[in-house]
């Protein structure tokens, strides 16, 4: 099982002059400190116009610094909002950064999740499945070597060599946004990456995989001629300290992370109604019975209990953890310490067993191991049905 860190860039009120510039090169040096440790991916948002929850509205230019001030860490657009942007300009800057890393991009790929975001760019939410579709179909041609064209209902370019071409060849590994059961089928279905969030337990994780790799096997429906990418990624809430009371008295991050996102899914900024002052509006919903259920979840705690749970999404063969320490108001030094605690007392139990874990998916996608089929249908899901490429975040 591999690991990795995420970012929403998040910057609770009041703000000073110089909240934005510390934000962002905190978040360069906890990369530059994770490369050094050992972590495998750093992950980066896009998102516009959510303010408190995601600083996070240029992702390329940010990983683009990251990519040099690291070696080795793979650099992870989680995701691309495909119908705020253009696959040429997709393609290019995507292609850029490969080349700045040597190769380390992972390119995470979704539609958006609420009007907040999609029609201040003449999108509508209706639309956003059948855009994320066809922008697929521009965008992968336009790795190859040479000319592409692409005449769509949504995006329609002539023939033109879309330069530079990325190192990673035919392309950077490619993902997809997801937070439901049935999305992990669909991302399966279509061959790439799973980018998803832990609102499961581990023992759902399990019903995750089953779903995702019998789609992958058994009804492979890919939207073009691309590079199959069989991963599933987990996002968590993360803090490690030594002892469960301090980690959970410094992991509020995460809870105002949770809160947020919700919040965003329902409000619309400058609407009726909706908050001014979102942390403000957090510290009222920390007087309601949600907080502490919502408080309980995620990977926080000592070492050992963060151990433990880890374990269970390792038996439920879970390629990747993502580690969500950057939110609400952590500090910089604890999420430097939780990082440097977490790499040196857990991580190298799950490296050793990391052969065991890519020996599995073998069997799988060999068909040697066969698994459990898993009923995605919407009456047996436990929360209600999402489109399948939204932002996972």
């Amino acid at each position: 099982m591999k690991f990795g860190i995420f970012y929403e860039h998040q910057l609770p009120r009041p703000w000073a002059e110089d909240s934005e510039y510390r934000l962002l090169h905190e978040s360069l040096d906890q990369i530059e400190l994770a490369d050094g440790l050992g972590y495998q991916y750093a992950w980066e948002v896009e998102h516009h116009f959510l303010e408190e929850y995601s600083h996070s509205s240029a992702p390329e230019v940010f990983l683009g610094a990251a990519s040099q001030r690291t070696t080795n860490i793979r650099l992870g657009h989680g995701i691309i909002q495909l119908p705020t942007n253009h696959p040429a300009r997709v393609a290019e800057r995507v292609s850029t950064l490969d080349l700045l890393s040597h190769g380390r991009v992972e390119l995470g790929i979704g539609e958006g999740s609420t009007t907040t975001e999609l029609h201040p760019f003449g999108r509508r939410f209706r639309d956003k499945r059948e855009v994320w579709e066809e922008a697929v179909r521009a965008l992968i041609p336009m790795f190859a070597e040479g000319r592409s064209e692409f005449h769509g209902t949504y995006f329609d370019l002539p023939p033109r060599n879309v330069i530079p071409k990325p190192r990673q060849k035919p392309h950077p590994p490619l993902w997809v946004a997801c937070s439901q059961r049935d999305t992990i089928e669909y991302c399966g279905r279509r061959g790439m990456g799973a980018l998803g969030f832990q609102f499961v337990s581990a023992d759902e994780a399990r019903a995750w995989v089953s779903a995702y790799y019998n789609a992958y096997t058994k009804r492979l429906d890919k939207l073009a001629e691309y590079a199959t990418n069989p991963n599933i990624a987990v996002v968590c809430g993360f803090m490690c300290c030594p002892t469960d009371e301090e980690a959970h008295a410094k992991a509020d991050g995460w809870t105002f992370f949770a809160f947020a996102l919700r919040y965003y899914g329902t409000h619309v900024p400058g609407a009726p109604g909706t908050a001014e002052n979102l942390w403000e509006e957090y510290q009222r919903f920390r007087q309601t019975p949600q907080f502490q259920k919502m408080h309980a979840g995620g990977l926080i705690g000592s070492p050992e209990t963060v151990r433990q749970k880890l374990r269970k999404f390792e038996g439920s063969h879970v390629d990747q953890v993502i580690l969500l320490n950057q939110a609400g108001r952590n500090t910089h030094d604890d999420i430097c310490s939780s990082l440097e605690l977490f790499a040196r007392e857990v991580m190298p139990e799950f490296a050793e067993r990391e052969a065991a874990q890519a020996a599995w998916k073998d069997g799988v996608l060999a068909g040697d191991i066969e698994l459990e089929e898993v009923d995605t249908s919407p009456d047996k899901l436990a929360r209600p049905r999402r489109a399948p490429t939204e932002s996972p975040a």
